[in-house]
């Protein structure tokens, strides 16, 4: 099918959909979906469209010996903004994510690096909570275990507002920080990891979980310091038996508990069979941006340099200390902007 064909393909959808919705008729929900997902397109579509027939308008205006003047400077106006539209245009026909405008869940543990390791989380987790507090986004610490220094052995984080899976989506992977450890009298520098994993919430209707793969235990909260978020017999931690994925969560009710370890199970078994599709769809090339894998190393925080690099754009910037206070959406810009120039080369668009 050629471009003007899937153009007029998504127009005469988008039609249809508006025409049903007019008359109450289908599921309305379903259909208020889709057509909220196609009306940009459209627009940028339309965009396209004025801008073509301008052109041709135009080139025929040249044979006017009257109106060649005003043609050409027509031709010249139009033709120098065509390139943008139709980039925009491309990009908003890109596929989406499903996952995109999902909540998200956020899980930091440390790596290799012992202690270090673990203050470094620590540090992840304020730049994540710092980055939402400045998107108005609501980050809810559903189980954090601390280190008597502070540091974090695990955290399970909830967050939610616009747009949230798809901007933190590209954080997943393995960090690596460089710098000199304040337990260290040498001052050598150490390199130390966090892993950083996100995953999209998921609703019920998106994974089916049968209570006989389950074992659910009840015990009691604790954690070094006595840092834990309750001390009382209300923690509950559920293991799905298949799969051996356990979840944990330790607030105040053991009900509220119960529902919490759900929601990430959930969203554990819905991002397993994600990546499952996506490795079966990327099976004959490299996993690149996005992929995701929390086992490769994506990028090196270097406290003496004060420089940031992520090593799947080869991007580096010397603002570390604004990025550690939350200001990354330099960084997530990047990625997204590879990502969507990836997709459009897969495209064929």
């Amino acid at each position: 099918m050629g471009f003007s064909d899937r153009l007029v393909d998504i127009t005469q959808r988008f039609e249809f959909i508006e025409a049903r919705m007019a008359e109450g008729c289908g599921d309305l929900a379903a259909l208020g979906r889709e057509y909220a997902e196609l009306r940009p397109v459209v627009e940028q579509v339309q965009a396209w469209r004025r801008i073509t027939d301008g052109i041709r308008e135009a080139e025929v205006m040249l044979g006017d010996a009257e109106m060649r003047d005003l043609a050409q400077e027509e031709l010249r106006s139009l033709r120098a903004r065509l390139p943008e539209v139709e980039e925009a245009l491309k990009l908003a026909m890109l596929p989406r994510d499903a996952a995109d405008a999902r909540p998200a869940i956020l899980e930091i543990r440390p790596g290799t690096g012992g202690e270090e390791a673990a203050l470094f989380a620590a540090d992840l987790l304020r730049m994540y909570q710092r980055h939402a507090e400045a998107k108005g986004w609501r980050f809810q610490i559903v189980d954090l275990a601390e280190t008597e220094l502070g540091g974090v052995k695990e955290v399970l984080a909830n967050v939610t507002g616009d747009g949230v899976f798809s901007r933190l989506k590209y954080e997943s992977g393995v960090h690596r920080v460089q710098r000199v450890p304040t337990t260290e009298s040498g001052g050598r520098i150490h390199t130390s990891t966090a892993t950083v994993a996100v995953l999209p919430e998921a609703e019920e209707v998106d994974v089916q979980i049968d209570p006989a793969d389950l074992r659910i235990d009840t015990m009691r909260a604790s954690g070094a310091g006595g840092q834990h978020v309750n001390t009382t017999d209300s923690a509950v931690r559920i293991t799905h038996v298949p799969t051996g994925i356990v979840v944990t969560s330790s607030e105040k009710s053991q009900h509220q508990n119960r529902a919490i370890a759900m929601q990430v199970l959930r969203a554990r078994l819905f991002d397993a069979e994600r990546r499952r599709a996506a490795e079966a769809r990327a099976a004959d090339r490299k996993a690149q941006v996005g992929s995701g894998d929390r086992s490769e190393r994506i990028r090196t925080y270097n406290f003496p340099q004060g420089r940031l690099t992520d090593h799947r754009i080869g991007l580096t910037l010397y603002r570390l200390g604004e990025i550690m206070q939350g200001d990354i959406d330099e960084v997530i810009d990047a990625l997204a902007a590879d990502d969507r120039a990836r997709l459009l080369a897969e495209s064929g668009l």
